[in-house]
């Protein structure tokens, strides 16, 4: 059986190496990062079963990096939070992530929790989190970055289009705001606007409305964001 990915965003170097050290004799493969610099390198080109964040690092704020990992990905977010974050739980909550492990840690507590998170992400009923998405008639592969129509006709997208879609169609219908959908189209170094978003929405929806001017599929939220119509 293939070893399980971990991802581990903690800028003690104590803290994480003593984590990342009983996560690997449990069987787990562990890459370690101290900030959001290394959350955003390490998850560009792998794919990892779960992610363990600070949601107090020293350049970017955990809560803003559990945003823009949930406007991307479905990957599960186990938070490491001091006694104190009563408040920044209930948030990272709301913005999606899984679970939550209050600092000095526990390494058996943080071993349990990884393991039920995990343990709920890999039922044989879940979606499969690199499966094509399908949605009135289209197909959005993930894995290949591609689109097709009803027809089976490949549609072509931009980088920006394809990332926007994908946000709005793992959102299953939820309405994301313009500034998730900022956090899922850009990297850090972009600078996106609300506007970008509208720009971004309006060429999609000629590439895949049946009639643009009357949008039906990627629906309009007034004064808040979008959503992808999927049944």
């Amino acid at each position: 059986m293939k070893s399980q990915r971990i991802l581990i965003i903690e800028d003690d170097e104590f803290t994480r190496r003593l984590l990342a050290a009983f996560l690997e004799k449990s069987g787990f493969v562990v890459t370690e990062g101290g900030d959001g610099k290394d959350l955003h390198a390490r998850t560009r080109d792998t794919a990892f079963d779960l992610i363990v964040l600070d949601l107090n690092l020293p350049d970017e704020d955990g809560l803003v990096l559990t945003r823009q990992l949930r406007a991307r990905s479905r990957v599960p977010i186990l938070m490491l939070t001091s006694r104190d974050d009563e408040t920044n739980r209930l948030v990272g909550f709301e913005l999606g992530a899984d679970d939550y492990v209050t600092k000095p840690c526990n390494p058996n507590e943080l071993l349990a929790r990884v393991r039920a998170i995990l343990n709920r992400s890999s039922k044989p009923d879940d979606k499969d989190p690199a499966a094509p998405i399908a949605f009135r008639g289209h197909t959005l592969d993930l894995q290949r970055h591609r689109l097709t129509d009803p027809q089976g006709e490949e549609v072509q997208l931009t980088a920006g289009e394809f990332h926007l879609l994908s946000a709005l169609a793992m959102a299953n219908g939820r309405v994301l705001s313009r500034a998730q959908l900022i956090d899922a189209v850009g990297s850090p170094e972009d600078a996106l606007t609300e506007r970008s978003v509208d720009v971004l929405i309006s060429r999609l929806r000629r590439k895949v409305e049946a009639n643009p001017q009357e949008p039906d599929l990627i629906i309009t939220v007034p004064r808040y964001g979008y959503r992808l119509a999927v049944s």
